[in-house]
């Protein structure tokens, strides 16, 4: 699972992008300002930064994790969009994200700086799939061939690896992939996790990855 570690004072906003972050399958801490975040660089993957705190502002803060942590990428969020705060920005941070933004776009950006970090480079073998979840490349170890997923299958084949082991339940699948409720009675999400099923599983008709657990959901388990 991707660790991060998100400072932003704005407890609004904070909670908003937190609880987004963490139904896309993240384990995120949140702090108000950068006071005490030593205890914590260690064990985080990635750092999202707002420009302006209290105390010590973002750029101080980023500045000084990005010499003592070259490795650990760094993403500002910030609501100050002049080119000079920009430039400022990357001059040591990773990315630069600009306020209003949308959480789909927050969590596409985090993914482009995981994998030029290599931070999310595991393998996870999955009865015969082999899997790269850095990029989620799928191999059936079986054939050889790489599976090719497209669109919403590789949101949602990803949304479960990120939740291992755990009942999702379709209204936790739909939010977390389409960003959006789910309203009693949609199929969309049926009509996908069956085309999933047909390229992921032996024998979709009796899936043995993505298990149907009735009455809740589904759940994938290692």
């Amino acid at each position: 699972m991707v660790h991060i570690l998100y400072i932003e004072d704005e407890k609004d906003i904070g909670k908003w992008v937190t609880q987004n972050l963490k139904e896309k399958g993240y384990q995120v801490k949140w702090m108000q300002s950068g006071e005490g975040i030593d205890q914590y660089i260690s064990t985080v993957d990635i750092v999202i930064l707002d420009v302006m705190l209290p105390g010590l502002d973002g750029f101080s803060i980023g500045k000084r994790i990005k010499r003592e942590n070259k490795d650990l990428p760094i993403l500002m969020l910030s609501a100050r969009t002049a080119v000079e705060d920009k430039l400022e920005g990357l001059s040591f941070a990773d990315d630069y994200l600009t306020k209003p933004f949308h959480p789909d776009e927050l969590a596409a950006r985090i993914e482009v700086l995981l994998r030029r970090f290599n931070k999310n480079d595991n393998i996870l073998q999955l009865q015969h799939l082999t899997i790269h979840t850095k990029d989620l490349q799928i191999v059936n170890q079986e054939t050889g061939e790489e599976i090719q997923l497209t669109g919403k299958q590789y949101y949602l084949f990803q949304y479960f690896l990120r939740h291992l082991n755990q009942i999702l339940t379709k209204e936790q699948l739909y939010e977390g992939v389409w960003g959006e409720p789910y309203i009693e009675g949609d199929k969309t999400l049926m009509v996908h996790i069956r085309y999933l099923r047909e390229k992921i599983e032996k024998d979709p008709a009796n899936p043995t990855i993505i298990e149907t657990i009735r009455g809740i959901g589904y759940r994938v388990k290692k």
